[in-house]
């Protein structure tokens, strides 16, 4: 069959569209910049979920196509991404031009809680759209994942993440309870609603939750995600939810947080359903949360799931030391030594002070870029530049610093290597 996939370029869509290659179906997938995908076992339309409201901007996309899948979402609202617009306004465009072109079928990924007791935006914008086509005359069917755990996955990156952790905080007690389920179980599930459709008389906006095998606290999740791993015994620490709230307030203001008011209001919640429906699909129980990490990946997603909080503590370290040295540098330390320790190298007069302050402006400069900047590749070198070179020149001229107890130019050897780990892993 012709698919039409939505949402192709996101987590579940790229699995979701190399499934149904593997499964023979004929996959088109509806992209924002179709000139940027190349993979030959695909077709690209372009298609714009922040502009696209009108279903005479979807007719010609349909022609020829038998089933319509919107994998298109978004957790968090960010500039001309909006839940009216990804969630409400794109996808009933999208439905009553397949319904007017009667495709076969559409395929509705929603999310759990997108039901009568919706509160967040993020349920109630997936709820509209899911009510809006199931009044639709045509075959659809609705599927509501749980919580998503599969590689690549932003919530499977930040949960191995916190289980790696050597104390873990977690809400209130952490007894929030969650029923993730594995990205290859999400598809399989998916794949088995397209080969054996529900009864025609069902198939009209039936609603399927595709959930793990059964609920567990957060705090259980991630204790089993750390035996899953290979880690030791896991160590919480319940963190006051009104300390929580108030980091939710905090993270609403971040472009790219995850915990908000609504995900914080979603989590407490609770995201569960029975597995009856899931089980039928599979043709067996889904996979277990202690089966999500195979053996042989456990060492390295243990990893880089360490890496994930160890190389932002190493970036801020570094951020600090070139921060902390930049203000010392400016008065905390006496101007009078400065110049004498300056005049041992050769610098003297109004050098003196241009070298001093100029220094000290860089440094903070550097901290401050280390900070704030994406890309930091540049950064990294100019770092390693300026390091090696006050280290010749001092070696050269006050080469007694070598053996002065506090070691202070010995400790540049470890932070160039420092520094020399954030550039390759930032090229990389």
């Amino acid at each position: 069959m012709v698919v039409l996939l939505t949402g192709a370029s996101g987590f579940i869509g790229r699995q979701l569209a190399t499934a149904l290659a593997a499964a023979r179906h004929r996959v088109v997938c509806a992209v924002r910049h179709p000139e940027r995908h190349t993979d030959p076992r695909f077709e690209y339309v372009a298609a714009d979920f922040t502009r696209d409201f009108d279903q005479r901007d979807w007719m010609p996309r349909l022609a020829g196509i038998d089933i319509v899948i919107n994998a298109v979402g978004i957790i968090r609202e960010s500039g001309q991404q909006s839940f009216e617009s990804i969630h409400v306004r794109a996808p009933i465009a999208l439905f009553s031009a397949a319904a007017q072109s009667r495709v076969r079928l559409i395929v509705q990924i929603s999310a759990l809680g997108a039901d009568e007791h919706a509160v967040s935006r993020y349920h109630l914008s997936k709820k509209q759209a899911d009510d809006f086509l199931a009044g639709l005359d045509i075959p659809s069917v609705i599927v509501q994942p749980s919580l998503v755990y599969g590689p690549g996955g932003t919530s499977a990156r930040m949960f191995t993440t916190l289980a790696s952790l050597p104390l873990i905080a977690l809400p209130g007690a952490g007894t929030q309870q969650v029923q993730p389920v594995h990205l290859d179980d999400l598809i399989s599930a998916i794949l088995a609603l397209l080969r054996e459709p529900v009864e025609q008389d069902m198939r009209h906006g039936v609603r399927f939750s595709l959930v793990g095998a059964r609920p567990i606290s957060l705090r259980g999740f991630l204790a089993t995600l750390r035996a899953a791993m290979a880690m030791g015994p896991a160590r919480f620490i319940a963190t006051p939810m009104p300390l929580v709230r108030l980091g939710a307030r905090l993270g609403a203001m971040l472009p790219h947080g995850l915990l908000d008011v609504e995900t914080l209001g979603m989590l407490e919640r609770g995201n569960t359903a029975s597995a009856a429906q899931m089980t039928a699909l599979l043709g067996r129980p889904p996979r277990a949360i202690s089966e999500f990490v195979p053996a042989q990946e456990a060492a390295s997603l243990c990893m880089h799931a360490k890496l994930n909080w160890l190389l932002p503590l190493l970036r801020v370290s570094i951020a600090l030391v070139w921060i902390v040295t930049g203000i010392v540098s400016l008065g905390l330390y006496p101007v009078s030594e400065s110049y004498a320790l300056l005049a041992r190298v050769g610098i003297t007069g109004m050098l003196a002070p241009l070298m001093l302050y100029g220094a000290a402006l860089m440094d903070l400069a550097f901290g401050v870029a280390i900070l704030l900047l994406k890309k930091r590749r540049w950064l990294w070198l100019a770092q390693i530049a300026v390091i090696v070179f006050f280290t010749v020149v001092i070696s050269l001229r006050l080469p007694e610093f070598w053996l002065h107890p506090y070691g202070p130019l010995l400790k540049n050897l470890p932070m160039l290597a420092a520094i020399w780990l954030l550039l390759e892993l930032e090229e990389r």
